[in-house]
């Protein structure tokens, strides 16, 4: 797939999933060229997923080892190649979640790039934000502040304002969790580029957000069970244990894991969130026993979920597929005044 927009400040590019699609795509968008790994996590640069290719020959060199190597434990099925930016100056743009207020928090920064992150420990005065008030919104005078006392100047202002703000409304309408440019380069012969950016969509909304864009993140995830968590709307870790676990939120989850470990090892984390239902609980015992367990650990909140809706589900697994396996707590203890045999 070749991406061209000359009009759009990203730079020409496209997807490969082979050494020779990326070898056809860099002699379209010339050398020297840029190849990424398109893979799930943060911090690719410095874990060596993103390499320059100067001719055709170490383009396909390139890719061929992206495309066998592993960035940070997920298989690289796919790399993009574009056009190498003259960059002068990187800049760095986001918006994400304040996790106090639970407000969007606009983030501005005259050092982007890969040691964002550093920078922003090391030298906090290098970097401006501003909580955003949802029922107000976000507008060009306020990014024009921040951007002020972020450190950028003169036509940067103006234009970086713009983008801020078009950012913005990326966030809101796909109902994000992370929107950001990194690194928003100045170009040597002026003007910029976005040359990298991440867009995490709250898992929550992932329903919503499919009807507007064209997504299939859970064919990139490399784990089929992770995947499949995904595809039926729970968080899904797997771990090498032999406790299956499913739990109602992160906190009551990570607990359970603690309960687990003192002399057991879990075999999976699950949250289901809010929600429960029959059907849900159903798929997450589905879920689970995709692999061998020596028993099942069930710890739900009933304060916000129908408890007795998602025994259901969970009774009608065990005796469709006939599970022989302990279960805490005994799902039919919610459904039936007597104990009985499944």
């Amino acid at each position: 797939m070749f991406l061209s927009n000359p009009a759009s400040p990203f730079p020409n590019g496209g997807v490969a999933g082979t050494a020779d699609e990326a070898l056809k795509i860099a002699e379209k968008t010339g050398f020297p060229a840029v190849l990424k790994s398109q893979v799930l996590v943060g911090g690719r640069g410095l874990a060596g997923g993103i390499q320059s290719a100067k001719t055709p020959e170490e383009c396909r060199t390139t890719a061929q080892a992206l495309l066998g190597s592993e960035i940070k434990g997920l298989p690289v099925q796919e790399i993009m190649v574009c056009q190498k930016a003259a960059i002068e100056q990187e800049l760095y743009l986001g918006i994400t979640i304040d996790g106090y207020s639970g407000k969007p928090v606009v983030v501005a920064s005259t050092e982007g790039g890969v040691l964002i992150e550093e920078t922003a420990r090391t030298s906090p005065d290098k970097i401006a934000s501003l909580k955003i008030d949802p029922k107000f919104g976000f507008y060009p005078y306020q990014a024009v502040g921040l951007l002020r006392r972020a450190g950028f100047s003169g036509r940067l202002i103006q234009s970086c304002a713009d983008i801020l703000v078009r950012l913005y409304r990326v966030f809101q309408q796909h109902e994000a969790l992370i929107a950001e440019i990194n690194p928003l380069a100045v170009l040597a012969g002026g003007g910029l580029m976005a040359v990298d950016a991440v867009l995490e969509i709250d898992d929550s909304a992932m329903f919503r957000v499919r009807k507007t864009l064209s997504l299939s993140p859970e064919g990139r995830i490399g784990n089929l069970l992770e995947r499949k968590g995904k595809e039926i709307g729970v968080t899904y870790v797997d771990l090498d244990g032999d406790i299956g676990l499913i739990s109602s939120g992160a906190g009551l989850g990570m607990a359970s894991m603690d309960i687990i470990g003192r002399g057991m090892k879990p075999a999976n984390f699950l949250e289901t969130g809010g929600g429960i239902t029959a059907d849900l609980l159903y798929k997450c015992m589905d879920l689970i026993l995709m692999k061998p367990l020596k028993a099942v650990f069930i710890n739900i909140y009933g304060g916000i979920n129908p408890i007795h809706e998602g025994a259901k589900g969970i009774v009608r697994y065990i005796k469709e597929h006939g599970v022989t396996l302990p279960l805490w707590p005994r799902p039919w203890a919610t459904t039936r005044k007597k104990p009985g045999r499944f």
